[in-house]
């Protein structure tokens, strides 16, 4: 769920009392400065019940960074490709994983596994590490292993991939038109990467790929989530829908319908980012009504609330290959800086 405001809404409370979240997810109006946005994390992560709450984030770098300043202001991605040098990509995340700890957040929706392959496409752009789909692969795996060796949760996004795509999903439905052999070749290769890495966590795209499914948008597609990325791919992790409230979806498919949709295709998270507290409980509801006349089977519930489960009790205990200061007086440290800087060499 996202929220307004930078403590724990009271709306957000009785949420969590009447149901147990997967967690919260913050965004530019939750945050004031690093203390501020440690004592919410701490207050929201005291709300969780039966399991840890994920405490998420949107923080790539770039155009694509909740945490300004005093907090280190990462460079795009794009900078890491044209460098190079996957070392560069392993002190990033290594340092992007501390500020993160330092506040409280377990779970970070990057890195970007999007191949760059059309230069008019709207949303993807420098975020993306490459046009081609090894480098992409090659800078994703370092940024999940140092992310996760961190003791961060890292989340690949968006599958099958939005590399290719003219259409910006946050305003309309964009449609990948490539067969399968291109889809292989290219937009698959960094999630393949992603699954051997052991990936926390894998984004769905609100996108129309019809060599898939030429029915369902990806994220509602059982084809794509279910068949596709956990049976073909092979993926163990948890695959998180993209925000259900965009233009791509949500003028078509009213939430409820669409929280429902998106489990039903195998999605095991689905993220609430903008939609009031009415509506989050309306779609909590939508799933309780699935679930109790068979739209939502138990098979289905069962595969979710397992995948969770091992994820979460995977980084609630991290273990660490290298210590990790975690205190907040590492949030932008010179050290920090050091590495932007020579990121910021290669725009």
């Amino acid at each position: 769920m996202g929220f307004t405001g930078h403590s724990a809404p009271d709306d957000l409370r009785r949420l969590v009392t009447e149901f147990d979240l997967a967690g919260v997810i913050l965004f530019a109006r939750n945050i004031v400065e690093p203390a501020q946005v440690a004592e919410l994390n701490k207050e929201v992560a005291a709300l969780a019940r039966e399991w840890p709450f994920w405490i998420s984030v949107d923080q790539e770098g770039g155009r694509v960074a909740r945490l300004k300043a005093p907090f280190t202001v990462w460079p795009p991605m794009a900078t890491i490709g044209r460098s190079g040098d996957e070392a560069l990509a392993d002190r990033f995340a290594r340092a992007l994983a501390a500020e993160l700890l330092a506040v409280g957040f377990n779970l970070d929706y990057t890195p970007v596994l999007d191949v760059h392959t059309n230069p008019a496409n709207p949303v993807i752009g420098d975020r993306a590490f490459a046009s081609d789909a090894n480098e992409v692969a090659r800078f994703g795996a370092a940024i999940i292993r140092g992310l996760q060796d961190s003791g961060v949760a890292a989340c690949g996004k968006h599958f099958p991939g939005h590399g290719d795509t003219s259409v910006d999903s946050h305003e309309g439905l964009p449609i990948v038109e490539h067969d399968m052999r291109r889809l292989e070749a290219i937009e698959l290769v960094p999630f393949r990467r992603a699954v051997t890495e052991q990936v926390a966590a894998i984004m769905t795209a609100h996108v129309m790929v019809p060599a898939a499914d030429r029915s369902h948008v990806a994220s509602f597609s059982s084809a794509i989530v279910t068949t596709l990325l956990k049976q073909t791919l092979g993926y163990q992790g948890v695959v998180i829908s993209d925000d259900l409230g965009m233009k791509a979806v949500a003028a078509t498919t009213p939430l409820p319908e669409a929280t429902v949709s998106a489990l039903r295709a195998g999605c095991d998270v689905v993220l609430l980012c903008n939609s009031t507290m009415d509506e989050q409980w309306q779609a909590i509801e939508a799933i309780i009504r699935a679930a109790e006349r068979g739209e939502l089977t138990e098979t289905r519930l069962d595969d979710a609330r397992a995948r969770q489960r091992a994820v979460k009790e995977r980084f609630s205990t991290p273990q660490t290959k290298a210590t990790t200061k975690t205190t907040i007086d590492v949030v932008g440290q010179a050290a920090h800086r050091a590495i932007a800087e020579e990121m910021a060499a290669w725009r």
